[in-house]
């Protein structure tokens, strides 16, 4: 197999690596290492919420549910995800946080992959 190729399945992949399959965060020289973009497949029981909200984000984001009931908080309104193939995308410096209101499946990618940037882990309700 080329080395430019990888196969993987995001479940368990992600869940070795906090859901992030790929971005600045994977081993140079690996396929899936990318200073351009992120991609995760985030599995979020329900209740579960992050932790706290983000503030001045550097990156543009693009999130889609795959499965659940999945809310997003803004400072200005929410966005609920109930639907398979709801989504929702923000760009930089927009504060969010969110909910998982169902066990809820997440695919998000965001741009560009930015080192450094870790997020605290998220609490059940």
């Amino acid at each position: 197999m080329s080395a430019e190729v990888y196969v993987g399945r995001a479940p368990a992949e992600g869940a070795a690596n906090a859901g992030w399959l790929l971005g600045h965060f994977m081993p140079p020289g690996d396929p899936r290492h990318s200073d351009e973009i992120e991609i995760k497949w985030g599995v979020h029981p329900a209740g579960e919420e992050r932790a706290q909200w983000v503030r001045g984000e550097a990156r543009t984001t693009f999130a889609v549910l795959v499965s659940g009931r999945f809310r997003l908080r803004f400072p200005d309104r929410d966005v609920l995800l109930a639907e398979p193939g709801d989504y929702v995308t923000w760009g930089r410096g927009v504060d969010h946080s969110w909910v998982a209101e169902q066990e809820s499946v997440m695919l998000i990618v965001r741009w560009p992959s930015v080192p450094g940037y870790k997020a605290e882990s998220p609490r059940a309700l």
